[in-house]
């Protein structure tokens, strides 16, 4: 991966709060990360699309559930770089406030046990 498609991809805000959650979660649905964001749904899935195509992110499909997480198969040295961001903004207040909405949200989609 060409460190200018990560940078990007980190430059965004919503892109970059898609990550922490999901660096935190490990897997989240789509509905989850427009309730913890607070933001629309296209938003949302237009972010996490750019996030798919530049493989920072996979997808795992449950029924009509559509569930988003980190790649498996990225360079160590881009899961480097998302970990010391996470690590740096681990007990900030956007993520802290994302989390909270999304511990408040009703009718999470069931996980598979499973994955």
């Amino acid at each position: 991966m060409p460190p200018e498609v990560l940078f990007r991809a980190l430059g965004d805000t919503t892109r970059l709060r898609c990550l922490m959650l999901l660096l935190r979660e490990r897997e989240l649905c789509v509905c989850e990360l427009t309730e913890a964001l607070a933001l629309s749904q296209p938003k949302i899935s237009r972010h996490l699309a750019h996030l798919r195509d530049a493989g920072i992110t996979q997808v795992r499909r449950d029924g009509t559930w559509v569930f988003y997480r980190v790649a498996e198969d990225l360079p160590a040295w881009v899961r480097a770089v998302l970990k010391a961001t996470f690590d740096g903004n681990a007990n900030g207040e956007t993520l802290t406030q994302d989390l909270a909405r999304l511990k408040q949200m009703i009718g999470r989609p069931p996980r598979d046990c499973s994955t």
